[in-house]
């Protein structure tokens, strides 16, 4: 079942308690990746558990990139960007920008921090959409690395 089929038939909260139970069961785990929605962040218990032994690291997209990606694609599987009107863009930029207000300062919290439009600057590109999923992984390791060095976070990682 879809993301959006789920918000349909059951509701946010009930998806955001899956997400918490998910959570739970993967932070006793080891050598993960887990890529959570926007969205996990709305609740604190999954702070708890994201960071339990892992590494939050936030990837900060411009919210026009975002929108401009949604727009693409359309709305339909992203089922909190239907509240507004106009334009696909429009709708997700101004649904997106509300969605930043109210979890910034919780993205805020993460461990390390990959910014597109930072990356774009350094490596010289004009346009994020221009980056290669190389250029983000090879930044966002970078970033670990630089909070376990600065937390002696590798024990804490099991590295």
């Amino acid at each position: 079942m879809s993301v959006a089929e789920v918000f349909k038939l059951h509701g946010e909260r009930f998806f955001r308690k899956k997400e918490t139970e998910v959570l739970q069961r993967l932070s006793s785990k080891k050598q993960l990746v887990v890529s959570t929605g926007g969205g996990a962040v709305v609740w604190d218990v999954n702070w708890d558990y994201m960071q339990k032994k892992g590494v939050v690291v936030w990837l900060d997209v411009p919210l026009e990139a975002l929108a401009q990606r949604i727009a693409a694609v359309g709305t339909h599987s992203r089922p909190l960007l239907h509240y507004e009107h106009g334009d696909p863009y429009t709708k997700a930029l101004k649904r997106l920008s509300y969605l930043l207000e109210l979890r910034g300062k919780n993205y805020a919290k993460a461990n390390a921090r990959v910014s597109l439009k930072e990356i774009a600057g350094k490596l010289g590109y004009r346009d994020v959409s221009d980056l290669t999923p190389t250029e983000i992984a090879i930044e966002a390791l970078q970033q670990i690395e630089g909070y376990l060095k600065e937390e002696g976070g590798m024990v804490i990682a099991g590295l």
